[in-house]
């Protein structure tokens, strides 16, 4: 139980074999020594960090919970450094969704008309959220498969892309040069990816306009800039920006990618007097979820719809008939994932903290509390220290089902006490996962 403790009860931890050294950085004197032989398995266990709860619910959940506090630092601001004041700034939550690359079966099927194939969907009603064959292909002939495919690949490119020709719109709709423009605001968002039914990703992000100024990392922008400007400047990014794909290993010429028709822009305003309007709150928590959730859905690679296979073959097919020098030679690697290669979470530079800061503010908190419990009460300030150790990989998982069974139902038990405390106290919100 205390080895399961000490790596927050994962699933599948990391095998370690080695020694460390802890040295007075000040004296010189050696002040302990570790060496993983001395351990009950011989080994240092040390968490597997995965973000998939179907790989580890409980790095999942610790994932979960740094994304949280990123998004919502950046959303409300008053925590990890972040001042509430970027409240106050022109804020939207986005989504971006992907072309159409063929009919497929939705909700409603009625209005999808006779193909040249001859194919007509078998459900003239539409069907439940539940039903197996939702996203897929009505006419697997008439969908592009490759297109689709292609759009994954560089769908990162595009966002890229996107963001680029946001500053130009920026300026374009304030009246001003694209210096005078920069000079003055700087946009700032925090993304995830998501898999839609279709197998096709799609983008959720928070944006917020920023000031420039070099002595405040969270300067509020001009005046004069507005949530319908960045709103404005948004729709019109999103329908300018195009990326002409370089041709693939067949020879076919893709046609130029773009952003699909369902562009959604709702400004984001501060959780108390909501009125209906979409919270701060409810984006970070919406997102948070997404951060971990977004390939728990679709795992394309143990999936037996033959709409998600196809993509996988057809990607895979791409790749392997690239060359070295083609920029399709990794779209084999990234057949799971339907092609799309992209971060499922990211964020630019100065929405907020970074989840490494996060994990080495944890750390940091836990080493306290170590050294706490080992000086007396009376002692000082206690003295730093240097270590010198030397690690190898050497295996991953628990030594036995037992203390992998141990380990799940702790780490269950765990997050439920962890989510009653935070939804039972007066100023938790639903999804609230700190």
């Amino acid at each position: 139980m205390r080895g399961a403790a000490r790596v927050g009860f994962c699933t599948n931890p990391v095998w370690l074999v080695g020694a460390s050294t802890t040295f007075g950085s000040e004296t010189g004197e050696e002040r302990a020594r570790f060496s993983s032989a001395d351990q009950p398995d011989h080994v240092l266990f040390t968490r597997c960090g995965n973000r998939r709860a179907q790989r580890c619910a409980s790095c999942s959940h610790e994932y979960k919970g740094d994304t949280w506090h990123m998004i919502m630092a950046g959303a409300a601001g008053g925590m990890k450094g972040v001042p509430n004041s970027v409240a106050a700034h022109p804020m939207v939550f986005l989504t971006l969704t992907a072309p159409s690359f063929g009919t497929v079966h939705g909700v409603s099927c009625a209005r999808a008309k006779l193909c040249t194939h001859g194919s007509r969907p078998e459900c003239a009603t539409g069907h439940g959220g539940g039903s197996p064959e939702l996203g897929d292909a009505i006419c697997p002939d008439c969908y592009d498969y490759e297109g689709h495919v292609v759009w994954q690949y560089f769908a990162s490119e595009l966002w890229r892309r996107f963001t680029i020709q946001l500053r130009r719109e920026l300026a374009r709709v304030l009246g001003m040069s694209q210096r005078e423009a920069s000079t003055l605001v700087r946009p700032q968002f925090a993304k995830v990816a998501e898999f839609q039914k279709r197998g096709a990703v799609h983008f959720h992000a928070i944006v917020r306009l920023d000031g420039v100024d070099s002595d405040d990392a969270f300067p509020a922008p001009d005046d004069r800039m507005t949530t319908a400007h960045l709103t404005q400047a948004i729709r019109q990014a999103a329908r300018a920006v195009r990326y002409q794909p370089p041709s693939l290993p067949s020879g076919r010429l893709p046609n130029a990618l773009r952003w699909g028709r369902q562009i959604d822009v709702k400004p984001i305003v501060r959780s108390e007097g909501l009125d209906g309007r979409l919270s701060d709150r409810a984006v970070a928590a919406y997102i948070a979820k997404y951060a971990t959730k977004a390939t728990e859905d679709l795992d394309a690679g143990a999936s037996p719809r033959p709409h998600l296979v196809r993509l996988r073959d057809i990607a895979e097919q791409i790749g392997v008939a690239a060359d070295q020098q083609s920029p399709y030679v990794l779209l084999e690697r990234w057949s799971r994932m339907l092609g799309f290669r992209g971060h499922f979470s990211t964020k630019s530079r100065r929405y907020s903290v970074t989840l490494g800061s996060l994990r080495e503010a944890r750390h940091q908190w836990r080493l306290e509390r170590i050294a706490a419990a080992a000086s007396e009460p009376d002692a000082g300030e206690v003295e730093s220290v240097l270590v010198i150790g030397s690690w190898s990989y050497a295996g991953m998982g628990w030594t036995s089902q037992g203390d992998k069974a141990l380990a799940i139902e702790a780490a269950r038990a765990a997050r439920e006490w962890r989510d009653s405390r935070n939804t039972k106290g007066p100023d938790r919100g639903e999804g609230d996962v700190r």
